[in-house]
């Protein structure tokens, strides 16, 4: 599957393809100029609330995913945007889900939930 993930501070690759940024909130003091990815879906984005639980301990891994992947079945724009990037993967297009430069750990970013959802999401036609 070319679905890749990656921070939005790291060096574009390539065959990138689609770079999405996936945060809820912009890169601070981030010129326009110096931004990394083509497109941001900040839909993709765990709530604010969640990702406060998870960064303060309050939650662990295990119940921060499962957070996470209720919000994204949740009704609103995250099922359309998911779609959208399974559709570029049926294709044989690559994207690269971008999180933050702070999100060091892959497999404890909510980048890696999701990439496995648009897989999934691509697979199922």
């Amino acid at each position: 599957m070319p679905v890749r993930t990656r921070r939005w501070s790291d060096p574009k690759q390539p065959g990138d393809g689609l770079r999405v940024l996936i945060c809820r909130y912009r890169p601070r003091a981030l010129p326009k100029a110096d931004e990394t990815w083509d497109v941001w879906m900040k839909a993709l984005a765990p709530s604010k609330e969640l990702l406060a639980r998870f960064q303060n301990g309050t939650i662990d891994w295990p119940e921060y995913r499962k957070g996470y992947l209720q919000e994204m079945a949740a009704q609103g724009e995250a099922p359309e945007a998911i779609e959208e990037l399974a559709g570029r993967v049926r294709k044989g297009k690559t994207v690269t889900l971008l999180c933050s430069k702070s999100c060091e750990d892959e497999a404890r970013c909510h980048r890696t939930p999701l990439k496995l959802l648009v897989e999934k999401a691509a697979v199922a036609r």
